[in-house]
């Protein structure tokens, strides 16, 4: 049933022919799909797994030959897939032990970019990425410790999502290091990656660090608050900082608004990584086989993984407070943004180039990712743009654990306003579809007419609530306005009147989230107040009015039809 390959596998059955060579991407192709069911969300799907997920009928080799073993069962996500209808096609080629994020570290050869054979594919999971980029399967499972879910789909104009830890089984998984570990998703579209995790996500009691999570289900808000670290570090790549620059304004023409994050605890947990105690999970992961087969194992891999044998416990449990500490620091900074915005990696390397200098050069690869599980984040890498050099540029959303389907939809919503083709395909991208775990949040639409309007004194009062402006209108003939004495800001008030009495008045309509309703009516002061608006096109809203009694001996300017006009004229007499 199972071929094993090391070289220039044919393309999956039924797949696409890649448009690239497929160099080492396969470890192992099945002569035939393997399915268990052919209905189910994910019939029709085509998908491979990273050669240190259990696949059974599949010798699990973690890139190392002499580690290989036959499991018994499906790692618990694989089966998750296949019970859904998806096909597995595959095994694929890693960095080994999932101990790296350049796709160069592995005895069966350096996986190329999909855009640019010369260049690396990013790793761990650098086959996943590839087999996805060159359409020769649909999805994709890879594993994520440190970036490997992120840094390949960000080096190969895919798709990557890399879930809160414990969304998904790790059971059946060849640690890397088990306590930070993910299985992550690679697709050409964020619908295909989403549908996916629907699936793979479940709570698995086999799995130590499985969790029930509670996942936010609703839309980020309309206007919503992205961080961005300072200072930014591209390594002397100006086309990769002139992305991540194009890449700000496009996410702010998304709703967003930029706001400087100072990046020092983020930078501080990531180096812990590998520069730290916590190098020892690495070891403690497959500490059997390195103690026994050191020989067997790549450079710089047996390094990394020999590393953590010098360290004590003592020197683990400084290493853990010191990345809670740098956890308490960071945790302040979500306090004034919604999502968190990273270059997904911070320049290209050529092959040649890593295996000159793999451990600096993959560090590099690394300064944006590698806090994101030790912090307990969620995240998703999409395309951003193609730089003037024909390479791929991603960007990471990043959001506190459980944002995975918030990260999902403005992820697509992004994606989709790059207009790049797929992967290396050169196919288009399909229409965007509703991520099915959200459901839309409650909103209240407002009718504004004074000093609220956009631009005016208190509008603020609208915008730092998350409210959107909708459109401008006009009420029905049956409303007069007037300026109110003394108020500061000036504000008018509007008084409803018999039908034929008044005039139509220029509004807008803001819609802002209902949680936040109520801390906005608070802020109204007599002799202000909500009350029923109707306006011009048939709609009945909520809206200031005011008292009728406040009006007495106030200046009467509904024929201006609306406070701005009125505001103008003043200001012109004057």
């Amino acid at each position: 049933m199972v071929q094993h390959e090391t070289s220039s596998p044919s393309p999956a059955t039924g797949a696409a022919e890649p448009l690239a060579q497929p160099g080492n991407a396969w470890i192992a192709r099945a002569s035939s799909p393997v399915q268990t069911a052919t209905s189910g969300p994910l019939a029709g799907l085509s998908f491979a797994a990273k050669d240190n997920i259990d696949a059974a009928g599949f010798a699990t080799t973690a890139a190392c030959p002499a580690f290989a073993y036959q499991p018994a069962q499906n790692a618990s996500v694989v089966q998750r897939l296949l019970d859904a209808g998806a096909a597995l096609h595959g095994k694929t080629n890693l960095d080994q032990f999932a101990c790296g994020l350049n796709g160069t570290r592995s005895p069966y050869g350096p996986v190329p970019n999909a855009i640019d054979p010369a260049y690396v594919s990013g790793g761990s999971s650098s086959g996943s990425a590839y087999v996805v980029a060159t359409g020769q399967v649909d999805f994709a499972l890879g594993t994520d410790t440190a970036g490997s879910g992120r840094v390949p789909a960000g080096l190969n104009n895919i798709v990557g999502i890399k879930p809160s830890k414990g969304l998904i089984s790790t059971h059946g998984v060849v640690p890397a290091a088990q306590s930070v570990d993910c299985v992550s998703i690679f697709a050409r579209t964020v619908d295909v990656a989403a549908r996916v995790l629907a699936v793979a996500q479940g709570y698995d009691a086999q799995d130590p660090y499985a969790r029930r999570l509670p996942m936010a289900t609703t839309p980020l808000p309309a206007a919503f608050r992205f961080g961005v670290p300072a200072p930014l570090e591209f390594h002397g790549d100006a086309l990769a900082a002139d992305a991540f620059a194009q890449a700000i304004e496009r996410l702010r023409a998304q709703g967003g608004t930029p706001v400087e994050i100072d990046y020092a605890p983020l930078a501080g947990a990531a180096a812990l990584l590998y520069e730290s105690a916590l190098v020892a999970e690495r070891y403690a992961a497959v500490r059997p086989f390195v103690d026994a087969h050191a020989d067997q194992i790549v450079e710089p891999v047996r390094g990394i993984l020999l590393a953590g044998k010098g360290y004590s416990a003592a020197d683990l449990v400084d290493a853990q407070t010191q990345l809670r500490a740098f956890g308490q620091q960071a945790a302040a900074l979500w306090d004034g943004i919604d999502v968190l915005l990273v270059p997904t990696a911070p320049t290209h390397y050529t092959v040649a180039q890593m295996l000159a200098d793999p451990v600096v050069l993959n560090r590099n690869l690394g300064a944006y990712t590698n806090f994101v599980n030790l912090l307990d984040y969620a995240a998703i890498s999409v395309p951003s743009s193609l730089r003037p050099d024909g390479l791929p540029f991603g960007i990471t959303l990043i959001g506190p654990c459980g944002s995975d389907w918030q990260l999902a939809d403005l992820g697509q919503r992004y994606h989709h306003a790059t207009g790049l083709a797929l992967g290396a395909t050169g196919a288009p991208l399909p229409p965007p579809a509703p991520i099915a775990a959200l459901r839309p949040a409650a909103t209240v639409d407002v009718v504004v007419v004074g000093a609220h309007l956009s631009g005016l004194p208190l509008n603020g009062q609208l915008t730092e609530r998350g409210a959107v402006l909708l459109r401008a209108g006009e009420t029905v003939p049956d409303y007069r306005l007037f300026a109110l004495p003394g108020t500061v800001p000036p504000k008018p008030g509007l008084l409803r009147v018999a039908p034929g009495q008044g005039a139509r008045i220029a509004v807008e309509v803001w819609r802002m989230p209902a949680t936040a309703y109520g801390s906005f009516v608070a802020l109204i002061p007599p002799p202000l107040g909500i009350g029923t608006l109707q306006l011009a096109d048939g709609s009945a809203l909520q809206g200031f009015v005011c008292e009728p009694l406040a009006l007495e001996g106030a200046q009467d300017i509904t024929h201006f039809g609306g406070w701005r006009a009125f505001l103008q004229a003043r200001a012109t007499a004057t």
